[in-house]
C-alpha cells in the first residue's frame, strides 16, 4: 500500500518544526517531504549576533539532513500550486523544473521584508531578514570604518562612521545595540581614527519594542542611550540618497549605511493561490486548515491564524506562533488520519528575550521583568534550548567572545547587489552580473 505523502513548503520555524514533529508521529507510515530554498533551518533570533561578528554563520544554520530523521529534504524554490490536482511545481537551484504531488499540504513559506512608499529606500537600504543580508552588513560595517579611517575629510569620516537603522522593533533594537559595541571595539582597533561611531535608530512609534512590555522599552532605550545610540522616536526617514537620509522632521544626515527594520509582510507567495487572504496572509481556521481545502494547512508568518486569545483579531508574525502551529500542525495532519483528535491552536505568553549585546539584556519570562545579567542569563538560556541543534557551538562562540577580541575582517563574499531590499527571497544571495 502506497504510503501518503505529506508536503511542507518552508523550513523556516513553522516548517521545520511541523516536519520535525510530524517524523515523531508518523513513524514512517507516511512519507514526509520538505521543500526549501536552502538546506538549512535559520534560527533567525541570533542573526544580529552574525551580524556583529559574535557567532559564526554556521552556528545558527541547522542542516535540514541529519536533524530531520526521516524526512526527504527537496532543494527548491515553490513557484505554483495546482489545488484541484494537488501538486506543487518548484524551481531548483540550477533552473531545472519540478512538481510535488501530495496528500497533505502545509504552506510554511514565511515573510519577507517589509516595504514602504519612501523615495531611495530601495535603492539605498538592506534588510535583515537573511543569512546573505547578515552577511553582508558585518561585511559593509567593517568595511565604511576602514574607509573612516583612511578619509582625509572629517565630513566624509563621519558620515562612514554614521549607521541609521529604520524600526525600533524586535530586530532593529538588537541590531542598533549590538552593532554600537561592534563598530565601538572596531574604532578601538584604530588609534589613528579619531571620529566615534554614531547608530541612529528611528521609529514612527513613541517607544522602541512597541511590541512588547513596556518595562523592556524602558531597560532598551535606557541601554542604548547609555551606549550612545541616538534614538529617534516618532521620525522616520522620508528619503533615501546614495550620500545620505533626510528625515521625517528634516534633517539630513550623511551616511552610507542605512538599515531596514521596519518589519515583514507575508511572503508574496500566497498571494498568487487564489486563495483568500487577510493583509496577503492566507486565511485558515483555528485548526489551521484552508477553508474549502481541509487538505491544505497554513501556518506561520504567512498564515492568519485567528488568535482565539483576542476574538477577532490573528496571531502576531512571530517566531515563537510560527513554532508553536508548525508542532499544532503536525498534530492536526496525524489526526486527519485518525492518529490523536485534532485541535485548535491556542497559546499562552510565556515572555520575551531581547539580547542588547555585552552583558545588557531585557527579559519577562512568566511575566517577570528582568534586566541586566539575569536577563542576559535568561535570554541566553531560552535561545540554547529553542535551538534544534548547534547548541555546544553557540555556547563556544559565546564563550570565546567574552575572553578574546573579535577578528574582524571582511571578506567581500555578499556584494551588495545580491541582497536587493525587495527580495522575494531573502535567504539566498541574489546573482547578478
Amino acid at each position: 500500500m502506497t504510503k501518503p505523502r505529506v508536503v511542507i513548503v518552508g523550513a523556516g520555524f513553522a516548517g521545520y518544526h511541523a516536519a520535525k514533529t510530524l517524523s515523531r508521529l508518523a513513524r514512517d507510515r507516511a512519507e514526509i517531504v520538505l521543500l526549501n530554498s536552502t538546506d538549512y533551518f535559520l534560527y533567525l533570533p541570533l542573526l544580529p549576533e552574525v551580524a556583529a561578528g559574535v557567532i559564526e554563520p554556521t552556528r545558527i544554520s541547522v542542516p535540514l539532513a541529519g536533524t530531520l530523521d526521516g524526512v526527504r529534504v527537496v532543494i527548491g524554490e515553490a513557484d505554483r500550486v495546482d489545488l484541484q490536482n494537488r501538486w506543487v511545481g518548484f524551481t531548483q537551484p540550477e533552473g531545472d523544473r519540478g512538481r510535488l504531488a501530495y496528500d497533505r499540504l502545509v504552506l510554511a513559506v514565511g515573510s519577507v521584508n517589509k516595504l514602504l512608499p519612501i523615495p531611495g529606500v530601495t535603492e539605498y537600504a538592506h534588510g535583515f531578514r537573511g543569512l546573505p543580508e547578515a552577511l553582508f552588513l558585518h561585511d559593509h560595517v567593517v568595511r565604511q570604518i576602514e574607509l573612516a579611517e583612511q578619509a582625509q575629510d572629517p565630513a566624509e569620516q563621519q558620515a562612514r562612521a554614521t549607521f541609521v537603522v529604520v524600526g525600533a522593533g524586535y530586530t532593529g533594537t538588537e541590531v542598533a545595540a549590538h552593532g554600537q559595541l561592534f563598530t565601538d571595539e572596531l574604532v578601538a582597533q584604530r588609534p589613528r581614527l579619531s571620529v566615534r561611531p554614531r547608530w541612529m535608530l528611528l521609529d514612527v512609534a513613541p517607544r522602541v519594542l512597541p511590541e512588547l512590555d513596556q518595562r523592556m522599552s524602558v531597560t532598551a532605550d535606557r541601554v542604548l542611550r547609555r551606549r550612545g545610540v541616538d534614538v529617534r522616536m516618532g521620525t522616520s526617514v522620508a528619503e533615501a540618497t546614495a550620500d545620505g537620509v533626510r528625515l521625517t522632521d528634516g534633517e539630513y544626515v550623511p551616511t552610507c549605511s542605512l538599515v531596514w527594520c521596519v518589519g515583514v509582510r507575508p511572503d508574496p507567495f500566497v498571494a498568487d493561490l487564489g486563495l483568500r487572504t487577510e493583509k496577503g496572509r492566507l486565511v485558515v481556521d483555528e485548526f489551521l486548515t484552508v477553508p474549502g481545502f481541509p487538505e491544505v494547512y497554513a501556518c506561520g508568518d504567512a498564515a492568519a491564524v485567528p488568535d482565539l486569545a483576542r476574538p477577532g483579531e490573528v496571531c502576531a508574525m512571530t517566531a515563537q506562533h510560527a513554532q508553536r502551529q508548525g508542532k499544532l500542525v503536525a498534530h492536526n495532519i496525524a489526526a486527519s488520519y485518525g492518529q490523536g483528535r485534532r485541535r485548535p491552536y491556542k497559546h499562552h505568553d510565556l515572555g520575551w528575550v531581547v539580547d542588547l549585546g555585552g552583558r545588557d539584556a531585557a527579559a519577562n519570562p512568566l511575566k517577570l521583568s528582568l534586566s541586566g545579567l539575569p536577563a542576559k542569563a535568561v535570554t541566553r538560556g531560552y535561545h540554547l534550548l529553542a535551538m534544534p541543534a548547534n547548541r555546544a557551538r553557540v555556547g563556544a562562540d559565546w564563550m570565546l567572545d567574552a575572553a578574546l577580541p573579535r577578528p574582524a575582517v571582511q571578506l567581500g563574499l555578499v556584494p551588495a547587489n545580491a541582497v536587493p531590499l525587495e527580495s522575494s527571497s531573502p535567504e539566498i544571495a541574489m546573482h547578478r552580473p
